[in-house]
């Protein structure tokens, strides 16, 4: 075994996402969106195929009553939201143990890890008195696990893309997962839920989660403009911040119906052409499907 990383110390597992099954109303706050960065919501964007800009979903149907976020407001107005408007789970818990182990060896990277991050997280479950609670009354606690995944340490592409299932998706180093764009229902969960200051929550059996961006996470050094290492998806290709080698900020337009394209990025602490995901502020902000094999 060799080329050993080790990023805090261990990391989560699990699938879904639940909240309270409660349909979901309209709170009205004073909020008026005139300035701050806009974001279309991804609601509806759900694919039978891969598609830029889409979620290609293992799951087709989804239950428009399943547990999630009972009220959105002001943060949401027509077909945008405005992350500056939304509001955030109190707290900031820290984890014993929270982060990513991954080495590799031949040809297989071995990632391991327990249930929390190597942040601080919000307070779940979501307290009365916080002012997330009117939006989302998060019932879940965040519980360790144990996880053992083997990826490949040389990703390939496959033929073609394949689905993305509901649930994890992908590891992040600071011990949490990345999940798909979706909630429960269906919509865009980095829109309609509500998330801790680090972008994350757990889902009914425990597991800490990201649906997008978080600016808790850490990118791994990095030589030239792109973005670092943030993560692994289930295939074995990297996933990296919003950045490409030019140092612009990507869009839908830059990526593949995958949400990745291949370009050089530091791999294994090499310069390496290779595919990879990128997490971006747009829908479906982590993986629209899977591109390699998996």
């Amino acid at each position: 075994m060799k080329d050993i990383l080790k990023i805090g110390s261990l990391l989560l597992l699990s699938f879904g996402v639940q909240s309270c099954a409660v349909a979901e109303e309209t709170v009205t706050t004073s909020n008026n969106a005139t300035t701050g960065q806009k974001i279309a919501v991804g609601d509806g964007k759900i694919s039978n195929s891969a598609k830029a800009g889409y979620v290609y979903s293992c799951q087709t149907r989804f239950n428009p009553n399943a547990p999630g976020a009972q009220a959105s407001g002001d943060w949401i107005q027509g077909n945008y939201w405005y992350p500056d408007l939304k509001p955030s789970v109190d707290g900031d818990v820290k984890w014993s143990g929270g982060g990513l182990t991954v080495s590799v060896s031949g040809n297989t990277r071995k990632i391991s890890s327990k249930n929390f991050p190597d942040h601080g997280t919000g307070i779940y479950p979501v307290q009365r008195t916080d002012d997330a609670y009117q939006f989302d009354r998060n019932p879940n606690s965040i519980k360790s696990q144990n996880i053992a995944i083997n990826l490949p340490a040389t990703p390939t592409l496959a033929s073609s893309a394949s689905c993305v299932p509901m649930g994890m998706v992908g590891v992040a180093l600071t011990g949490a997962v990345f999940y798909n764009a979706l909630d429960a229902r269906g919509d865009d969960a980095v829109a309609h839920e509500i998330q801790d200051k680090c972008s994350g929550h757990p889902e009914r059996n425990g597991q800490y989660h990201y649906h997008g961006p978080s600016d808790c996470m850490v990118e791994q050094a990095a030589s030239g403009k792109h973005s670092g290492l943030i993560g692994y998806a289930l295939d074995g290709f990297g996933i990296y911040g919003a950045k490409n080698a030019a140092g612009k900020i990507v869009t839908n337009a830059d990526l593949d119906e995958c949400h990745g394209h291949s370009e050089t990025v530091t791999w294994d602490g090499v310069q390496t052409k290779i595919y990879h995901y990128h997490i971006t502020a747009e829908y479906p902000y982590t993986l629209g499907c899977f591109r390699g094999k998996t």
